[in-house]
């Protein structure tokens, strides 16, 4: 797999795809009579929450690994993550043999930092600020050599994250619209990449909470907001878009909604008890739009991305 240096072209994104599958899952496309009632649209569920580590992060850290040269995995990798990414980051280190150092705010969901451990990767946890986990992070990769491996702000990891989209609009025809839920923007823009080159005609819609609406105000704008540190229901939406994906996401990316906490939790609630499946709140998000909007939806054949199903069954919303 090549290090990749600019916005992720077919090619690249079909590497990827090919580079990653002996160490992902191809998740399976639900859909449920139910739902589609009450919405009154026709929606797939990519369910990534059937992935690897329980969610689609897997890919884009294993895209960004296999990238790397021998010496470079020889001192192995680093990041900070509050979650699915600290988990992915800690799996790909142990299929590949190489050591990972994982930093996670002390207010990390416990589910997620023992599943890191589980991993193998050495965690070091820090206090629950951005200054904090960054200041953590710089100090171990000084001390190790390993290579950061961020996770959203990477052109390997936006294309391994294409791929979800990518299998998405191969298993599926006619998809008329193309959602997600965003937080820093990786999977947001690598779902709009592999929309715009593969499906060209379909409309690319984001989701996200109005607590943390920084990619709403930034499309909105034209110029890239910044979250004042509120906090949602759906952890893993909580860190604002980079310059990489705030540049594709104004290319490729039509439209954003934004949904209250309530909403999220409906949602969320809905997919549990309509589709038996464990999704956390972050993957709701974009079911929580439709809802909002169903007559913008109706009749819309429509693909949507459930990210991740790592839930602290002790912390339940409902």
């Amino acid at each position: 797999m090549e290090k990749i240096l600019g916005i992720p072209t077919l090619r690249q994104i079909e590497a990827a795809q090919l580079a990653i599958q002996p160490y992902v899952h191809q998740t399976p496309v639900l859909t449920n009579e139910g739902i589609n009632k009450i919405t009154g649209a026709s929606i797939y569920f990519k369910c990534e929450n059937f992935q690897k580590i329980g969610a689609f992060k897997i890919r884009g850290a294993t895209c960004a690994t296999l990238a790397l040269s021998k010496m470079e995995k020889a001192k192995g990798i680093a990041t900070h993550s509050s979650g699915n990414h600290a988990q992915a980051i800690a799996l790909t280190a142990q299929l590949h043999d190489i050591k990972a150092y994982v930093v996670m705010p002390s207010s990390a969901p416990e589910i997620k930092k023992n599943a890191t451990k589980d991993y193998g990767a050495t965690v070091v946890i820090c206090e629950p600020t951005l200054a904090s986990r960054q200041e953590t992070l710089d100090k171990i990769v000084q001390e190790t050599g390993a290579t950061y491996i961020p996770s959203y702000d990477h052109y390997n990891i936006i294309a391994g994250q294409a791929t979800v989209a990518k299998e998405l609009i191969e298993e599926v025809s006619g998809l008329e619209v193309i959602m997600a839920p965003v937080g820093g923007g990786g999977l947001m823009s690598g779902t709009a990449l592999s929309t715009h080159y593969l499906l060209p005609n379909a409309v690319v819609i984001g989701a996200e909470p109005k607590l943390v609406d920084e990619a709403y105000r930034s499309l909105k704008t034209g110029v890239k907001q910044v979250n004042k540190g509120a906090k949602s229901i759906a952890d893993g939406l909580l860190t604002n878009l980079s310059d990489r994906t705030f540049e594709i996401m104004t290319k490729y990316v039509h439209d954003m909604i934004t949904v209250s906490e309530e909403e999220i939790v409906a949602a969320m609630r809905l997919i549990w008890e309509r589709m038996k499946i464990i999704v956390e709140p972050s993957s709701a998000v974009p079911l929580a739009a439709i809802l909002q909007q169903k007559e913008r939806f109706e009749g819309k054949k429509i693909g949507l991305i459930l990210t991740g199903g790592n839930v602290d069954v002790e912390q339940l919303p409902f």
